[in-house]
């Protein structure tokens, strides 16, 4: 007999794949396009080619909540220093954009936002190479921190890597940004991403996607709150996501991941609560009356307000 929650599982990530919006993902390409153009008009010999990044370049987006990201490298004599490189980007493109957008300052990014036929976001990542004429070998970048005037050093093209290869892993990490997205909470996709790549190679998730997904979930409860637990950026090994998170916050993740098991295991059906299908691309959408063969869910319920853990 076929696991319902594991055919569920699968419904869910076909219902959110980036597919279904090809028409609105060819407007953000020509929006990023034309950026990338004009930066490239601006700075000139200042900068190596802008690259893509960020989750649609990593194929762990879902078409609900996603941007395209853009960044800039730098080279190291462009700018004496971070931030100035920072605000002239920024400066630049709400000089360019000012009639159309609202340019904001982000973490380490520049975020535009148009409001043309769909809403399309658009992130700029200005970045420095961290010595003269070492990027196109080594592709270490600084990013300027808007918050603290600080600084991160990374290797985004390593991040890239990191993931490129892992599609099992990819599907996790969707379904965790699905959940994070449908109950509006804050972490960071980075964050679920590390989390889920090493979840699945210390667990070593076997079965269905249900059961492997569980795997992936039960790893997470038993390991993250240890004093060892650690998620090395690849891009850089001295910045751990794993303190994104206080001790407070990682047992609140803790107790949500525990309560959306119990709920699941006592009634398969509450899987259509933690997890909801996209109903715009959905089975159920094309018949009211049918989620992928199975009668809807009218035995999903909200849990109580004690069990949901904010």
């Amino acid at each position: 007999m076929a696991d319902y929650k594991s055919d569920y599982l699968n419904s869910v990530l076909e219902s959110y794949r980036m597919k279904h919006i090809e028409k609105l993902i060819e407007a953000y390409r020509t929006k990023r396009d034309e950026i990338k153009q004009f930066l490239n008009e601006q700075y000139g010999s200042k900068i190596y080619e802008p690259f893509n990044s960020g989750s649609y370049k990593k194929h762990t987006a879902i078409n609900t909540k996603f941007d395209l990201d853009l960044v800039v490298p730098f080279k190291r004599n462009a700018f004496s220093t971070l931030e100035e490189m920072f605000e002239d980007v920024l400066e630049k493109l709400t000089e360019k954009y000012k009639d159309e957008t609202t340019v904001k300052k982000q973490g380490v990014s520049i975020g535009l936002t148009f409001d043309e036929a769909d809403e399309i976001n658009i992130d700029i990542v200005p970045a420095r190479e961290t010595s003269q004429d070492s990027f196109l070998e080594h592709k270490d970048l600084n990013l300027h921190k808007t918050q603290n005037d600080g600084y991160l050093k990374t290797n985004i093209h390593a991040q890239i890597e990191h993931i490129k290869a892992k599609e099992n892993e990819r599907k996790f990490v969707r379904l965790l940004k699905i959940w994070k997205a449908y109950h509006q909470y804050k972490y960071k996709s980075f964050f679920i991403e590390l989390l889920v790549i090493k979840a699945y190679e210390k667990s070593s998730p076997q079965g269905n996607l249900w059961e492997q997904f569980k795997t992936v979930l039960n790893y997470i409860i038993d390991n993250i709150q240890r004093e060892s637990f650690t998620l090395k950026d690849p891009g850089n090994s001295n910045n751990d996501l794993a303190l994104s998170l206080d001790s407070g916050e990682k047992s609140i993740l803790v107790c949500r991941l525990q309560s959306m098991l119990a709920q699941i295991e006592s009634n398969e059906k509450q899987i259509e609560f933690y997890l909801p299908l996209n109903e715009k691309f959905s089975e159920s959408h094309k018949d009211e009356n049918k989620t992928y063969g199975l009668k809807s869910s009218a035995l999903v319920s909200t849990p109580p307000v004690s069990q949901r853990f904010g």
